[in-house]
């Protein structure tokens, strides 16, 4: 194996080290271009009116009257106000409405706001998690709910009980993993239904409703809003402190000449670096000075967004006043969750007025983080760049140090499409005359392509449909493989292939090789006596067909071998927890420490599964690893324990071990639904949901 030579870096531009010296430590220095003067004279509050929508809005909502309505805005434009009115305008007439989002955050969200405006007897949620006032005339929740109500009447051959739906964050029909959900809900939705998309600004809007009416045989039209609520100004952070325009006008695509001359050369400045991170303290100083706060800071990691809060200073304790506001809002938050008040991070809150938000933290958490700072009461969020979707509070100002975003595997450039989003969150509609966007360069910044994607247009939505074995059953329940061809034919995907190459026998390859693909999932499942030989589902592809998870087939057939017969409610919770966990996470265990049972159990699971994952790699299926770890957390908090010491038993982050429990906790509602034919695990499934579903995961 060949070695890399080892990189050897000149001294010169280095901070001096001395004798009995440490390194001099380099500040910034704040300052702003003089370019800038007129920029900064627009911050400020804009001036208290009666509100009146935008033409836009009244066009959306004169729309959906008539037509299915596509619309597509920039973030924090006031999409939600079109929906309002039209629900309002559907319960005038009798009628009922759905409301459905991409998130359970987001529903709760929504469910407290419709609430308020509606009434509380007016408004129902279905989350999974949640399940109130279900007959009410509004009922909002997420979409795969929506979905699978949609697969149940379809069986049942009952109609919809709504007569509007809303798709919220309708560009999620682009989205790797969900976006499926999306296709097939506009898919099943009766025509009769009228249909309301509501969408951040997305590039192929048009593309999206000529699929729609060709598909729901009424017209979709489109209405698009580009302008932004508040104006965006992008900002350049020279290392200095120094700040500029980053780009060379407010409309182009290319940097500012200053910014590339002062950034350009065999020796660039460099941001001064503290535990590996800017200067946060430093960087806050000069945003500070400028009224550039409160701002969202994007990071690489979770790491980066927690050791960022100790780079802050302790400002709150030169202004009482305000240190006191914060405090006593603290304790009204905390002690609606009590378990936060010994929160780790409570108290860069109190003293420095910045917080930490990502996905290793506890839902309850996250949430108190967004009150806080749609509330004005922080400086500062660190956050990573999932921030950006699904949650609402908006700063006056984004900064970002890096170019690129983890998708999950492996870090990628920021699209158009990703940097609108986030940018989305910067100016708060009716508290800011202007927003900005910050670039700092940093060891992961391209900062030509921050220029190029900034003014850039949107990317398309492009079709996720895929076949998994979940959509199978639940369409042969009440279609044929004829009748699923011709669904598939009308896919989103097979629309896309004619309209790109403009040819439409394009459209029938496609939906072709979508239905060859449903094929081979329905022979998987004649062979393992799901499906009759007459492409009917038998008895067990009945009762399989109500297991809408992500692996129905594997946790069927541990119910057809009898692994959960008699089991108990935690044993039953970790061995379900094991197909709910889809990440790659490095996790030690030390086997001598679990239980035995849950040891014997495991094992007689991985005996169980094993001739059904060997069929399914032969048949060309993939299948995913059968861990021990996600089954030792999940039985250690069912049996009891504290929630450290149930983090510690695989070495999880809150925010990890919370949505393992949330997941494990969903699956365990879906075998609970099975009651009629497995009653006793029906039971268990039921207890261990109470079992788990205890703070600090959800509160009482």
């Amino acid at each position: 194996m060949a070695y890399k030579k080892k990189q050897v870096y000149p001294r010169r531009g280095r901070p001096y080290k001395g004798r009995g010296r440490g390194p001099v430590k380099q500040t910034l220095k704040p300052e702003a271009d003089g370019r800038l003067k007129k920029v900064f004279s627009k911050i400020g509050v804009p001036k208290k009116g009666e509100f009146k929508p935008d033409p836009f809005q009244v066009e959306a909502v004169e729309t959906v009257k008539e037509f299915d309505c596509l619309v597509t805005a920039p973030t924090g434009s006031g999409k939600t106000w079109i929906a309002v009115e039209a629900i309002s305008h559907v319960l005038k007439q009798g009628g009922r409405s759905w409301y459905a989002s991409p998130l359970k955050a987001l529903s709760n969200s929504k469910f407290i706001e419709f609430s308020g405006i509606f009434g509380p007897e007016n408004v129902g949620i279905l989350t999974g998690d949640r399940k109130e006032n279900t007959d009410a005339p509004i009922i909002v929740g997420t979409t795969e709910i929506l979905r699978n109500q949609l697969y149940d009447c379809m069986h049942m051959g009952h109609d919809l009980s709504s007569d509007f739906v809303v798709l919220d964050e309708a560009h999620y029909l682009g989205d790797e993993q969900r976006g499926v959900v999306w296709e097939e809900t506009i898919i099943y939705l009766p025509v009769r239904v009228p249909l309301l998309l509501l969408s951040a600004t997305i590039g192929n809007a048009d593309q999206i409703a000529a699929w729609l009416t060709s598909i729901r045989d009424r017209e979709c039209k489109v209405v698009a809003e580009t302008k932004r609520p508040v104006p965006l100004f992008s900002l350049f952070l020279h290392p200095s402190g120094r700040l500029m325009p980053f780009l060379a006008s407010p409309k182009s695509r290319s940097m500012d000449k200053k910014v590339r001359d002062s950034m350009s050369g065999r020796r660039p400045p460099k941001m001064p670096m503290e535990k590996g991170l800017p200067p946060m303290g430093q960087i806050l100083k000069v945003l500070g000075k400028y009224d550039l706060l409160p701002a969202i800071f994007f990071l690489k990691s979770r790491k980066d967004c927690d050791i960022a809060l100790t780079l802050c200073e302790k400002v709150l304790k030169d202004n009482p006043a305000r240190r006191r506001e914060v405090r006593s809002r603290m304790l009204e938050l905390v002690h609606e969750h009590p378990y936060l008040a010994g929160h780790r991070q409570r108290r860069f809150i109190e003293q420095a007025a910045v917080g930490s938000h990502h996905s290793g933290q506890l839902p309850a958490w996250k949430l108190l983080i967004e009150s806080l700072m749609t509330e004005g009461l922080l400086d500062a969020v660190f956050a990573t760049s999932t921030v950006a979707a699904g949650v609402n509070f908006p700063a006056r100002s984004v900064v970002f140090f890096n170019s690129d975003r983890f998708n999950g595997k492996e870090f990628d450039p920021l699209t158009p499409t990703q940097y609108h989003q986030m940018t989305g969150r910067a100016g708060r509609r009716g508290m800011d005359a202007i927003g900005f966007s910050i670039a700092a360069p940093g060891k992961f910044m391209d900062l030509d392509h921050v220029a190029r994607v900034n003014n850039a247009p949107t990317d398309p939505v492009d079709s996720r449909i895929r076949m998994d074995f979940s959509m199978v059953l639940n369409l042969l329940l009440s279609h044929t493989p004829e009748d699923v061809r011709r669904l598939l034919h009308r896919s989103f995907a097979s629309f896309q292939a004619a309209d790109r190459f403009g040819d439409p026998a394009m459209a029938v390859e496609v939906g072709e090789e979508l239905w060859e693909d449903f094929m081979a999932h329905m022979y998987f499942l004649i062979k393992e006596g799901y499906v009759s030989e007459e492409h009917e589902l038998t008895r067990d592809g009945l009762w399989a067909s109500g297991l809408r998870v992500d692996q129905p087939l594997v946790i069927a057939h541990c119910f057809r071998s009898g692994l959960f017969e008699g089991m108990e409610p935690a044993l039953l919770a970790a061995m379900i927890a094991v197909f709910v966990q889809d990440k790659d996470l490095d996790v030690y265990l030390d086997d001598r420490a679990l239980p035995k049972k849950l040891l014997n159990k495991f094992t007689q699971l991985v005996r169980t599964v094993s001739p059904l994952f060997a069929g399914l790699i032969e048949a060309g299926f993939e299948t995913r690893p059968v861990q021990l770890w996600p089954a030792a957390a999940i039985h250690a908090w069912a049996t009891g324990n504290t929630w450290e010491f149930t983090k510690s038993v695989a070495g999880m982050s809150d925010g990890d071990l919370a949505m393992l429990v949330l997941r494990t906790a969903e699956n365990l509602r879906q075998v609970k639904n099975l009651r009629e034919v497995f009653p006793q695990t029906a039971e268990a499934a039921a207890q261990a949901i109470e079992a788990i579903k205890r703070p600090p995961v959800v509160e009482e």
